[in-house]
């Protein structure tokens, strides 16, 4: 099993340039390129990953079972969740963004304490989440704030960086339990 073990490591996988924060990453995937790597036929990060994505196709699988973007286009995952994409049936015209942060990152946080809450990071959860309009652009504002702090990091950083995420995490939070108490 191959693991990612770095936010470097997985952009140089994309095709894309270092980070500009070592342990937080947007990622526009208008801009990456999946390199052909033997990496993708399975794996495990050190990451967590938050993805919105729009026209999604291809296959990804998640521990045992494949991921559902058949409706959604919010998905989750994890560090040390194995994961196998497979990248013939993946098609170049995929929009959206990739939040991904490093476990380390949340060290000595109290997000460390609490993102275990979030289910949707478990293995049990395998359907992407549909989002209206609104629901979507609210999630874009957020990213592009984190986008924006990554540029500039100074010692207030690592604190505006983490309130954004569990802000995005509370939100899909909402989001995920009205889609399925609305079924």
């Amino acid at each position: 099993m191959n693991t990612i073990k770095s936010i470097s490591a997985f952009h140089r996988l994309l095709s894309l340039p270092e980070p500009k924060h070592p342990m937080v990453s947007i990622i526009h995937l208008s801009e990456s390129v999946f390199r052909e790597d033997d990496v993708w036929k399975g794996f495990v990060s050190k990451y967590y990953c938050v993805a919105l994505k729009r026209n999604a196709t291809g296959k990804i699988k998640y521990g045992q079972q494949h991921y559902d973007y058949d409706k959604g286009v919010l998905s989750f995952t994890a560090p040390n969740q194995v994961q196998y994409l497979d990248l013939k049936t993946m098609d170049c015209e995929n929009t959206g963004y990739l939040l991904i942060f490093h476990e380390d990152f949340l060290l000595k946080q109290a997000l460390a304490n609490t993102i275990s809450s979030y289910g949707f990071f478990s293995y049990a959860v395998n359907e992407a989440l549909h989002l209206s309009e609104d629901e979507e652009n609210d999630l874009i504002e957020i990213l592009n704030k984190i986008d924006k702090e990554c540029q500039h990091i100074d010692q207030h950083t690592q604190e505006i960086i983490l309130s954004q995420i569990e802000l995005l995490l509370n939100y899909s939070k909402r989001f995920y339990e009205r889609q399925f108490i609305t079924r």
